[in-house]
This record gives structure tokens, sequence and C-alpha cells, in this order.
């Protein structure tokens, strides 16, 4: 989504060769949206409108209809991308990637999957307002463990712990985050709280 016709045009070709995803509509503002909101399932969104929105108002506006966001900059701006980020996105991409980066990017994020890039992490690691959650050791080792994808009786196996200690530990974990303001209700968000605190690395981008 971005209020420049020819930012579209040119978004829209990016995609034109890939049949696995289907472009559904352009806006130049987030409004423009409610009609179609819930036959989407991602929103490609620029940090900077012409409308006087600004990122987080515009992604607290497409959360709450349900709906996973990718940002896309030209990451000039740290504020705005540091912004974007706090406000739950699932990545930020540059326009000035390849075709392909972007692409596989899209894709990802369009099954809800986080896009960790080396933009999003630098906003993280230079974000004075990303409180600290204050977990333990071992809740940071069962964090690790869970947020790369291990059920619960595998984090168990690896953490020498019961099953039932372990979601124990998972709804203590959640709860230490969201009453840090960065709330971690799916499995996903717990993923992105893991790298933001260097709990996981970022994947290779």
């Amino acid at each position: 989504m971005d209020d420049h016709e020819t930012v579209q045009l040119g978004f829209a070709s990016l995609l034109s060769h890939s049949p696995d995803i289907i472009l559904h509509s352009s806006a130049a503002s987030v409004r423009d949206l409610e009609s179609v909101a819930s036959e989407l399932d991602l929103v490609v969104l620029d940090v900077r409108l012409s409308d006087g929105t600004t990122v987080d108002e515009n992604v607290a506006w497409l959360r709450e209809r349900g709906l996973n966001v990718l940002v896309f900059t030209a990451a000039d701006n740290a504020t705005e991308v540091r912004a974007a980020s706090r406000a739950g996105v699932l990545g930020i991409v540059r326009k000035s990637e390849s075709r392909d980066v972007i692409v596989d990017a899209v894709r990802e994020a369009a099954l809800g999957n986080p896009v960790v890039t080396t933009d999003w992490a630098a906003a993280l690691d230079s974000d004075p307002e990303l409180a600290a959650a204050g977990l333990s050791p071992k809740e940071q080792e069962v964090l690790a463990h869970y947020a790369s994808g291990d059920k619960s009786v595998a984090v168990a196996h690896r953490a020498g712990l019961s099953a039932s200690t372990v979601a124990e530990y998972v709804r203590r974990i959640r709860h230490k985050y969201a009453m840090a303001g960065r709330p971690a209700a799916t499995k996903v968000d717990l993923y992105k709280r893991a790298v933001e605190d260097g709990i996981l690395p970022p994947p290779h981008s």
C-alpha cells in the first residue's frame, strides 16, 4: 500500500511473475481497505503516507482487523522504521532490494511468518524504547527452544523439565512480555521477541 501511483505499478509488476501471489488491491490510505479487509491475507505498507497518518497508527488499524503487515520502505528514517518494528509488523523490506528478496518477503509474510531482515534487526538494536522483559536464564532457554519451533514435549526434554512446567514457563514468558508493553500472544510473536532480545539470532537474509 503506497500513495504514489508509480510505486504501486512497480510493485504490481514485481509480483506479476509469481502465480502463487495475488495482488488484491492498491490503496493510498489504510481506510480505503475497510471494505476488503476480510478478503486480505497481508498488507504491504509504506511507512509514510501523505494523509497525515503515522505508521504505528496504520499498523494498529490493520492489526485490529486481523491483518498481517509487511513494511515496504526506503528505510531513510530510522525513527519511522523503529516505530514500525514496535507496532507489530511481520517484517521490514527495503524498496531497493532485489525482486527475489521482495517477493520472498511477501510470500513469507502472507503465510504469517516473520521476515527478519538486517534492517529490522538494526531498528531493534537501536531502539531505546524496547523495554526489557526480565526473563530468567531458564525462561530464556525455554523461549529459545519453543520459539524455534519445538513442541512442548521436545522443549521439556531439552530443558530437563516436564511438559506441564514448560507450559507454565511459556505462560510466564508471555505475561512478562505483556507487562513490558511487548505482547506475544502467538508463537510468531514469541519468535520476534526472542530475536529482539538476542535470545535467537536473526535468520540469514
